[in-house]
This record gives C-alpha cells, structure tokens and sequence, in this order.
C-alpha cells in the first residue's frame, strides 16, 4: 500500500475522495445535530406543505329567481339571405277577376321580386297557392307572406322548376 493511501481497519481508504465526502457529511450532520438541540427539522427550515383548500366566499346577495316554467331557447340556426331580386317568380290568375293577376305581379315587383310574367291559368285549383322547386322553399315562404298567401306547395309539372310560381283564385 502506497504512504498516502491508508486504510483503516475496514479498509477504506481515507485518502479516497469518497472517504473523504462521506466524513465531511457526518461532520456537517453532527454539527447541525448539536446546534439545533437534536431536532432534526429546524422551524426556519421549508417543511413539505399539505394543500387544503381555502374557505370560497360565499355572496350576501340573493341568487335572481329562476323561472322553470319557462322554455330555455335552443340557438337559432342562422337563416339563409334571402335576395328577392335574385328569385324568378310568375303570376297567373285562375279566377274571373279581370287583371288580377298584373295587379299581384306589380304588388310582388314593387316587394322586390324578379316577375318574370303573368298570365291565366287553366285548371282547377283550391286556393290562391306559391308552388315551390325543393330549393327556393324558403324563398316561397317570404313571397307567400307579401302577398297574404298562406298555401304553399312544391311545384308540379308544367311548371318551371327555375321559380316561384303564384296561381290566384279570387
């Protein structure tokens, strides 16, 4: 064995830096020990914290009345534009009321819809009805309601599926 390595009588090596540390730590221990009175977790020294919640205030206001009675809305989906001037629309009269169906034309032009036309219709029908192609529904529901026409229907063969057809009956 070397003259600056000894050992002792467990045959550590004192010189080793490992000896070394380990005797610095129990002198720093035992030190710390004798300081604090042999408490091994001094006040001053950051324990681990156990979180608790804190107390939430409450308010002294009165929560507002709810209505139960009353349905909750569901949200809207937004409704499509609707361009008048963009949507063809022809009038015909099915009654024995001479010009009815130019007076109904010009009512609907002057709402701003695209007349395209107006004429007599031949035929048997019920009453005064907008006839729909499956797209321009909701375009057949806003022209019904300028004219105080409430019977919708779609559209049937001759007529044009481009459009909006109105067929009056007095």
């Amino acid at each position: 064995m070397s003259r600056l390595a000894r050992s002792d009588e467990r045959g550590i090596a004192l010189s080793s830096p490992l000896a070394l540390v380990s005797a610095g730590v129990v002198l720093v221990a035992g030190a710390a020990f004798l300081f604090t009175g042999g408490d091994p977790a001094p006040a001053d020294t950051a324990r681990p914290v156990t979180a608790t919640p804190s107390p939430t205030p409450t308010s002294t206001a009165p929560e507002p009345a709810v209505d139960k009675t009353k349905k909750t809305k569901k949200p809207q989906q937004q409704k499509p534009v609707i361009r008048r001037a963009r949507t063809y629309v022809e009038v015909y009269n099915n009654s024995g009321i001479s010009g009815l169906a130019g007076q109904v034309a010009g009512r609907a032009g002057a709402a701003g819809w695209q007349v395209v036309g107006s004429d007599n219709w031949y035929g048997t029908i019920p009453a005064s009805t907008v006839y729909f192609p499956p797209r321009l529904e909701a375009q057949a529901r806003l022209l019904g309601r300028d004219l105080g026409i409430n019977r919708l229907r779609p559209a049937i063969a001759p007529m044009k599926f481009d459009r909006l057809t109105v067929i009056l009956t007095g």
